[in-house]
C-alpha cells in the first residue's frame, strides 16, 4: 500500500479522495486514526497555541522571544521537505517551553487551551472523526502534553500520540525527547500507529484523515484513507462537542496569530499605564463623576432600566436594596455603583488585599459560614443598599452558574441586575493566576465596556415573604437574568469550576 502510495505521488496525482467522500453511516463498529493540525483543526499552523502557553508560563517576554524565533521557523518549515517539519517544530518547543515548570504548561493545557482549540474544529473531519466509535486515535507534531486534555475530554479520543518535551527537576528544557522518538513527523506517525494497534494483533485503522504529504506514511496503513482539502470551511460549533468548554481561563481574549500576539507584545506597556490611569480615577474621583471619567479614558458604561432611587428618596425606616447581580468579573460592584452615581457596598468570596486596597467602594469578605454570613448581610442592608453576586464566581462564557439562595432569605427588597462586560484583548478574570491583577487586566483593554440592565424590582408575591421558599426566587432571578442576556442557566457552581480549571475546590484556607 505504501510503496503503491508513493507510486501516486509520483506521478503528481493525490492518492486519497477528500473527506467529503466519506460515509460516516455505520461506522459505530471502527477504529479512526487523524492528524490535528489541518485535519481536526482548520488551521495549519500551531503557532496560536505555542503562544497561549508561552504568554501563561512566561509573560510578554517569553511571548516576545517567540515572535523573534518565529520567522526562523517559518523558513525552516518552507525549507524542509514536505514530509518533514522537525526543525520548525524544534524552534517553536524551545521558545514557548525553555525553562517553564511542567506544572504550568499542564495547567495552560487544562484550563486555557481547550477554548481556543474547540473554536478551531473542522466539521467535515469532526463529521468522520466523530462517527468512527470503536477507537479514536489522533497523531500530532504538537506536544502531547498540550494537546491531549482537549482531545481525550472535548474530542473523545482514547489514544494520543504526540512530541514529548524532555524535562529536568520539573522544568521544561526545551527540546524534545530524544529517547522517546522525537518530533512525530512523517515516518514517525506511522510507527506510533503501528504501536498503539499492537494491542489488535495486527489490525489496522479502519478511516484514516490526514491533510499533507507527511501524514501520507500513517494513512496508508489505514483500511481507508481520506484527506482534508486546504479549503475554506466555516468551524463546527462549539455545542455540537461532545463537551462544550463552559469553563476556561488564560488572559487572552483572542486568538493570538502572530499578528495578534505582536499587538499584544507592542500594547502591553501602554496599556499597563492607561490601566492604571483608569483605576486611579475609579479609586480617587468622587462616584458620580467616575461614569463621566470612565468615558473620557476610553471605559464605556452603558445603563439600561431605571435603577432605584437612592434610599434618602424612599420612605425613611426602610432597609436598603439589594442587587442580585450575574457575575463577570470582580468589577461588577463597581460599574453597578458607576451606574448609579453613588458608592454600593458589596459582599464577596474572596478578594486580594490589592483590590481590596484600590476599592472605592466598600467590600465585606464573606466567611462561608451561613450563619454569620446572614447575619453580616443583614446588618449590611440596614445600614443602606448591597451588592451581591449569588453565583459566587464568574462564567466567561454565556452560561449562569446556579444562584446562592441564601440573599432571597434575608430581605424582600431584591432589585436583580444584569451584567454584561466586552473585552477584546484581556480576560479580566482568573482562576490559577494572582487575582489581584484582574482589574489592571480588565482595564488594559483598549475599549473596554460594561452593559448595566436594571430590572424591575422583585414583586412581593415572588418573595419569600409572598411565600416562595428562598430557592424558588433564587431560580427565578436566575432564569430572569439570563432571558434578559440571552444567557442559559446551569445547575453548575464555584466548585465545578475550580475543579476544572484549577484542581481544587476555590476555597483559601484562612490565615492564622
Amino acid at each position: 500500500m505504501e510503496a503503491a502510495v508513493d507510486a501516486v505521488v509520483a506521478a503528481g496525482v493525490e492518492p486519497f479522495p477528500t473527506v467529503d467522500k466519506c460515509d460516516a453511516s455505520g461506522r459505530a463498529s471502527h477504529a479512526v486514526a487523524a492528524d490535528l493540525e489541518g485535519t481536526l483543526l482548520r488551521s495549519r499552523s500551531a503557532f496560536p497555541y505555542y503562544a497561549l502557553v508561552a504568554f501563561e508560563a512566561g509573560g510578554v517576554p517569553r511571548l516576545l522571544l517567540l515572535l523573534l524565533l518565529y520567522p526562523l521557523a517559518a523558513a525552516l518549515r518552507f525549507l524542509a521537505p514536505p514530509s518533514s517539519s522537525c526543525a520548525a517544530e524544534r524552534v517553536l518547543v524551545f521558545a514557548a517551553t525553555a525553562g517553564a515548570r511542567v506544572r504550568d504548561i499542564e495547567s495552560a493545557a487544562r484550563a486555557v487551551l481547550p477554548r481556543f482549540y474547540a473554536a478551531d474544529v473542522h466539521t467535515g473531519a469532526w463529521r468522520a472523526f466523530s462517527a468512527c466509535a470503536r477507537r479514536r486515535v489522533v497523531l500530532t507534531s504538537t506536544p502531547r502534553v498540550m494537546a491531549e486534555p482537549f482531545l481525550r475530554e472535548c474530542l473523545g479520543a482514547d489514544d494520543v500520540a504526540g512530541t514529548e518535551l524532555a524535562t529536568w527537576r520539573g522544568r521544561a528544557t526545551g527540546f524534545v525527547d530524544a529517547r522517546r522518538g522525537g518530533v512525530l513527523v512523517g515516518r514517525r506517525k506511522a510507527e506510533a500507529l503501528r504501536e498503539i494497534f499492537a494491542d489488535e494483533h495486527g489490525d489496522a485503522p479502519d478511516v484514516g484523515l490526514g491533510d499533507s504529504r507527511s501524514d501520507y506514511a500513517f494513512m496508508s496503513m489505514c483500511k481507508e484513507a481520506y484527506i482534508v482539502p486546504r479549503s475554506p470551511v466555516d468551524p463546527l460549533p462549539m455545542d455540537q462537542l461532545p463537551r462544550p468548554v463552559i469553563f476556561h481561563d488564560g488572559r487572552l481574549v483572542r486568538r493570538p496569530t502572530p499578528l495578534a500576539a505582536l499587538l499584544v507584545v507592542l500594547w502591553f506597556p501602554a496599556g499597563f499605564a492607561l490601566a492604571c490611569l483608569r483605576i486611579a480615577a475609579g479609586a480617587l474621583l468622587p462616584m458620580p463623576l467616575v461614569y463621566y471619567a470612565f468615558w473620557a479614558l476610553g471605559v464605556r458604561v452603558l445603563v439600561r432600566g431605571a435603577p432605584p432611587p437612592p434610599r434618602a428618596e424612599r420612605a425613611t425606616g426602610r432597609r436598603g436594596v439589594l442587587f442580585a447581580c450575574s457575575h463577570r468579573t470582580l468589577l461588577d460592584p463597581i460599574f453597578l455603583s458607576a451606574a448609579l452615581g453613588r458608592p454600593v457596598a458589596a459582599v464577596t468570596y474572596s478578594l486580594s488585599r490589592l483590590s481590596e486596597f484600590l476599592s472605592p467602594i466598600r467590600t465585606v469578605r464573606l466567611t462561608r459560614d451561613r450563619r454569620s454570613d446572614a447575619a453580616m448581610i443583614r446588618e449590611l442592608l440596614e445600614e443602606g443598599d448591597l451588592a451581591i453576586c449569588p453565583e459566587g464566581t464568574t462564567c466567561r462564557e454565556p452560561f449562569l452558574l446556579r444562584f446562592s439562595a441564601l440573599f432571597a432569605e434575608l430581605t424582600d427588597e431584591v432589585v436583580p441586575v444584569a451584567m454584561e462586560n466586552r473585552m477584546g484583548m484581556f480576560h479580566g478574570t482568573t482562576a490559577r493566576g494572582w487575582k489581584g491583577m484582574d482589574p489592571f487586566y480588565f482595564f488594559m483593554n483598549p475599549s473596554p465596556a460594561y452593559v448595566v440592565t436594571f430590572l424591575s424590582k422583585l414583586p412581593a408575591e415572588l418573595t419569600c415573604a409572598g411565600g416562595k421558599t428562598s430557592h424558588e426566587v433564587a431560580n427565578y432571578i436566575q432564569r430572569l437574568i439570563a432571558a434578559t442576556l440571552s444567557y442559559e442557566c446551569t445547575s453548575l457552581t464555584r466548585k465545578d469550576k475550580y475543579r476544572a480549571l484549577a484542581g481544587n475546590d476555590g476555597v483559601v484556607a484562612p490565615r492564622s
